[in-house]
């Protein structure tokens, strides 16, 4: 669960999320099993239930088997109830889409990430979420909240988002006005690798899992602790690299510094034809022109099983597999998710990740974590910017 910086809810609103959460996890399921799993009194389940329905939230559905004596009712999630739009970004692309109370996906816009300044990012976002609306045909009062995933450091205690980058910076009201007032519909803003780590446990991995990290590309992560996400005392936890090295302090502490999102791979590409390797398929891709190499090339051809690119792709895994060792040491996480458009590069890179951690790990740590690529792909930041807001609605019933 993820709850604003600072936010203390209240005994209701967490039962709220409880029961709510959990038929849409497990529905159809009755009220006796909901008291079950909840550990509330079945006559507490009743009660809320019943707000549930006068508000359309939940509906009821068939008789389940009977035990014996009347079968009971069992009770499901009205899918209609409302809609969301999640967007988010990977290396690639900005990726935006309109769902259900259920979390199904209804429509999905995908476009190429813009290059440059923030604010061709932003104008991207609106744009995004402009089309997402007119092409759904819904009442834009039945939206009942948009979640963003957006990429910087999200302090929370400050109240801004800041791109390291550029050293550009947004108040995070700023944002969350402006398209608040554009749009007539609740915004709600989180770090990318905050809610693709929350997305990827709430829709794909198994309920069981409690302590998970997700690595989104080379810069960032998620953490998921005992089914919490944790987010640090100012809402800027993981955070990988330090920002501020010199020239030499970067060689003498190799492997501290702060990366590129594309584990160095366009940087490292470009080298290496300029060194001569002129008969890689990642020139090819490029039609030639080294300058116009990106990572999304590199990891193509290292699909395609190019030498250069393989190589290339193996040393970023080796890298990017000592980091996530330090964090399996700290954290000691069932899983490992591997996202933000890295693990396009399938097996290659994974490979190398997996080698490295289990060899320069303890044991008892490093052979029981599982590394796995982002089920939800490329929709994962999008997927859990979703999640985000159907949290709020069934913790704050936004209905």
């Amino acid at each position: 669960m993820i709850v604003e910086f600072g936010e203390i809810l209240t005994d209701r609103e967490r039962k709220n999320f409880a029961i709510l959460d959990l038929i849409r996890r497990k529905g159809p399921i009755t009220r006796t099993e909901i008291s079950k799993e909840t550990e509330l009194n079945i006559v507490t389940v009743s009660n809320y239930i019943n707000a549930y329905i006068q508000k359309g939230l939940v509906i009821e559905g068939g008789l389940d088997v009977s035990t014996g004596g009347r079968r009971p009712v069992v009770l499901e999630l009205n899918p209609k109830a409302g809609y969301i739009i999640g967007v988010g970004l990977d290396l690639f692309s900005i990726i935006g889409i309109l769902a259900d109370l259920k979390a199904n996906v209804l429509l999905k816009i995908n476009k190429a990430r813009p290059a440059g300044a923030e604010s061709a990012l932003l104008e991207a976002l609106n744009e995004v979420i402009e089309e997402l609306i007119a092409k759904s045909d819904l009442e834009r009062s039945s939206i009942k909240g948009i979640g963003i995933g957006i990429p910087g450091i999200v302090d929370r205690k400050g109240g801004t988002i800041r791109w390291p980058q550029q050293m550009g910076s947004i108040y995070i009201s700023t944002l969350r006005n402006m398209l608040e007032q554009k749009f007539g519909i609740p915004v709600f803003i989180e770090n990318d690798a905050t809610v693709a780590a929350f997305g990827e446990r709430e829709f794909e991995l198994e309920s069981d899992v409690k302590n998970l990290i997700f690595m989104y590309s080379g810069v960032g992560c998620g953490i998921v602790i005992n089914g919490q996400i944790y987010r640090g005392s100012t809402g800027c936890a993981g955070e990988l690299g330090l920002p501020n090295l010199t020239p030499e302090e970067k060689e003498k502490w190799r492997g501290l510094a702060r990366w590129q999102a594309d584990l160095g791979l366009t940087e490292m590409a470009q080298e290496e034809i300029k060194k001569g390797k002129k008969d890689s398929k990642v020139l090819e891709l490029a039609e030639g022109d080294a300058s116009k190499i990106d990572s999304k090339a590199v990891i193509e051809a290292a699909r395609e099983g190019d030498a250069l690119a393989v190589s290339l792709v193996r040393k970023a895994g080796e890298e990017l597999g000592v980091r996530i060792a330090y964090l399996v040491q700290v954290f000691n996480p069932e899983v490992v998710v591997i996202g933000g458009g890295i693990e396009k590069a399938g097996s290659v890179l994974l490979d190398e990740i997996k080698r490295v951690v289990r060899e320069k790990t303890f044991e008892e740590l490093g052979h029981q974590v599982r590394i796995v690529p982002t089920q939800l792909g490329e929709d994962s930041v999008a997927m859990g910017a979703i999640s985000l807001v159907i949290q709020h609605i069934f913790t704050y019933l936004m209905i």
